[in-house]
């Protein structure tokens, strides 16, 4: 894989576990545990001598996974990482020695930074993403909107103090590619061999950074029926209904359409990023309409139909 290919594939993901094992036997279990939560990507750090090892066995039993090596110092290391199936590097700091030996092989790298210098020297380096470590120390989401300014094009991954509850607060940032942390692998997790309670803390994490809920309902009534639910639904409501140039909304939950998708309507389901949903979604078996999306100004996916009605309702992701 690319550079890009890595990068945007991290951005569909959204979230990166940051490993530390110490016996090499709880690889597997731990990679599998991540898929079952949803989270197929692993950064690995060479903190332990098993780390190379663990690259390995993971990255052979689970193909599909995303597997990089973390806390990468030397140009040694990378070589042994990449050796043993890494896809990706990272490191807590920027050693351009480092940078430049991955950039020579066409290795996606991920230094870490921490102020405006560091950056200065990734963008000599051509680097367009870095990693912001220790991001909560350092300030935050504050401090990377406060550093973007003069640096309008790099994007981040923050890591380090990085949780469930804080993550949203920078994964729905645009300067945002994924979120690194440590919270649902942590090390007592791992070696008492908590690997159901992983798998869960990794779900839920995925389930809060998607937000699933339901935007609207559009209902697709006939002609005669179109003008008293609009009167019965203003009742309930107690809103004038507002009309747009296919429906109605009678409150900001329901939309009656005059003419619309799905045999009974549609079903709008509201996510902090559609295409983080929609690759997760695929992942389930899902598939979408292409012609049916929809892009904001910023270029970030506004809306995607589903390709198969659910239950006679068209359905549809939106950004909200």
């Amino acid at each position: 894989m690319n550079t890009h290919e890595v990068v945007d594939l991290l951005h569909k993901i959204g979230i990166i576990p940051v490993v530390k094992l110490d016996r090499v036997d709880d690889a597997l279990p731990l990679a599998k545990a991540l898929i079952e939560g949803n989270l197929p990507c692993a950064e690995v750090t060479f903190r332990t001598d098993c780390a190379p090892e663990s690259i390995r066995l993971m990255s052979e039993n689970y193909p599909d996974m995303l597997v990089g090596a973390g806390t990468v110092l030397t140009k040694a290391q990378v070589d042994l990482a990449i050796e043993s199936g890494a896809k990706f590097i990272v490191s807590p700091g920027l050693n351009p020695e480092v940078v430049n030996y991955c950039i020579e092989k066409e290795i996606p790298i991920v230094p870490g930074v921490a102020n405006a210098s560091d950056i200065e020297l990734a963008l000599s380096l051509g680097l367009e993403v870095v990693k912001f470590f220790p991001a909560e120390i350092n300030g935050g989401l504050n401090a990377i909107n406060a550093l973007s300014g003069p640096f309008p094009n790099l994007k981040f991954i923050p890591t380090g103090g990085v949780s469930t509850e804080n993550m949203n607060k920078y994964l729905n940032s645009n300067k945002i590619v994924a979120a690194g942390g440590t919270w649902m692998v942590k090390d007592d997790l791992i070696n008492e061999g908590k690997f159901d309670e992983i798998a869960e803390i990794s779900r839920k994490a995925v389930d809060k950074m998607l937000g699933f809920e339901i935007a609207h309902v559009g209902i697709n009534p006939t002609e005669a029926e179109y003008q008293d639910g609009l009167t019965q639904f203003s009742k309930i409501f107690g809103e004038a209904p507002r009309e747009t140039s296919m429906s109605h909304f009678v409150s900001d939950h329901i939309e009656l359409m005059k003419q619309g998708r799905g045999k009974y309507g549609h079903i709008a389901i509201r996510t902090h990023s559609v295409e983080r949903a929609r690759y997760f979604l695929e992942k389930q078996g899902f598939t979408f309409d292409d012609t049916t999306l929809k892009h904001r100004e910023d270029g970030k996916a506004q809306i995607v139909y589903f390709e198969k009605e659910i239950a006679g309702f068209a359905v549809h992701l939106v950004r909200g």
